[in-house]
C-alpha cells in the first residue's frame, strides 16, 4: 500500500530530555514538545516499518546504502543505558527498496554487519536512527521494524529524489504500512562557540528549509546552491530530497517547530497523504526561538 505517513526529524540528544545532562534538560524543549507530536500523529499512522534516511550511519563513496542486516541496536553515546533500542529490521522492505533502487538506475548497495548471514546479522544502530524512533515506534511494546537508508553526498539532488521516488513505488507494491523519516539537523554553524564556528549562511539556510516546509514547497530543495549547503554545514539537505521524492504526489506537510538553541538548527514536520487518513496535516506557523 502506499507510504502512510513521512517526518522530518532532528537527531540531536537534546531532543530527548532523558538523555540530557544535568541543566540541559529545557535547552530544547520547543524541539522535544515537536518531537512529542511528531510521536502521536505517528501513532495514528498505525505504521509497521519505518525507513529512515540517516546521515550518521555508513558513509559509500557515490553510492546509496540499504542495510539489509536482520536487526539493528545502538545506545546513545553520553546517555543513560536506557536510551537504546534494539529493533528487528524490515529484511524483505530492505531488499525491496534495494530491488527499486536497481531498478530506478541509482548506484546502491546492500549492507550488512558482523554475521556473515545477514538475517541474523546485528547492524549498528546510529544516533541519527536512535533518536528519531524513540519518539515514533522504537519503545512501543510491538516494536516498528526499521529500514536504515543512507544519502550519498557525493551523488546528486536528483539522485536522491529519485531515490525517494524508488522507496514509495517500493511502498505501494508492499502489504505493511510504511512510514518514511528524514532525520536532519540543519544549519551548524550558528553559534562561534560551536565546533564549525559562526557563519551566516546558518540561518539563511535554516530560514529557507523552514520557508519551503511551511509553504509545501519542498521541490525547490533542488534550487539551494550546494555552496550554502556547505557554508551552513547543514546535516539534512540529502535526506529532506528523498523525502520530497518519497511525498511529490498528494502529500501535504505541518510545519510543527524550529529552533536553534545550540549550534545547529533543529525542525520537526508531519507529512501525510491528502486523502485516506485521519491524521492528515495542517499549515501552521511554527514557535522559534534565536539561536544562541
Amino acid at each position: 500500500m502506499p507510504l502512510v505517513f513521512a517526518a522530518i526529524a532532528p537527531h540531536g540528544s537534546i531532543a530527548i530530555r532523558e538523555a540530557c545532562a544535568p541543566g540541559e534538560e529545557d535547552v530544547a524543549v520547543i524541539t522535544q514538545r515537536g518531537m512529542t507530536n511528531l510521536g502521536r500523529l505517528f501513532a495514528r499512522s498505525r505504521a509497521d516499518t519505518v525507513v529512515i534516511a540517516t546521515p550518521h550511519n555508513v558513509h559509500i563513496s557515490g553510492t546509496l546504502g540499504v542495510v539489509v542486516a536482520g536487526r539493528v541496536a545502538g545506545h546513545l553515546n553520553g546517555a543513560p543505558p536506557a536510551i537504546s533500542l534494539d529493533l528487528v529490521s524490515d529484511s524483505a522492505f530492505a531488499w525491496r527498496v534495494l530491488a527499486a533502487f536497481g531498478d530506478a538506475g541509482l548506484p546502491s548497495v546492500g549492507i550488512s554487519f558482523g554475521g556473515n548471514d545477514p538475517g541474523s546479522a546485528v547492524a549498528p544502530m546510529d544516533w541519527g536512527t536512535l533518536i528519531p524512533l524513540w519518539f515514533m515506534g522504537g519503545r512501543r511494546r510491538q516494536a516498528v521494524h526499521v529500514v536504515l537508508v543512507t544519502p550519498a553526498r557525493d551523488l546528486a539532488a536528483d539522485a536522491h529524489i529519485r531515490a525517494g521516488i524508488a522507496i514509495a513505488e517500493a511502498a505501494a507494491r508492499s502489504r505493511r504500512r510504511i512510514a518514511m523519516v528524514a532525520s536532519a539537523d540543519h544549519g551548524h554553524a550558528h553559534d562561534p562557540n560551536g565546533p564549525y564556528g559562526f557563519d551566516p549562511a546558518a540561518r539563511e539556510y535554516d530560514d529557507l528549509v523552514c520557508e519551503l516546509v511551511r509553504t509545501d514547497e519542498l521541490q525547490r530543495l533542488s534550487d539551494i546552491p550546494p555552496e550554502l549547503v556547505e557554508r551552513a554545514k547543514a546535516d539534512s539537505w540529502w535526506q529532506m530530497l528523498i523525502l520530497h521524492g518519497a511525498t511529490s504526489k498528494g502529500w501535504r506537510g505541518r510545519l510543527l517547530s524550529y529552533e536553534a538553541p545550540t549550534y545547529f538548527g533543529m525542525l520537526t514536520a508531519a507529512y501525510a497523504p491528502t486523502r485516506g487518513t485521519s491524521s492528515r496535516p495542517g499549515r501552521r506557523t511554527p514557535r522559534r526561538t534565536r539561536a544562541r
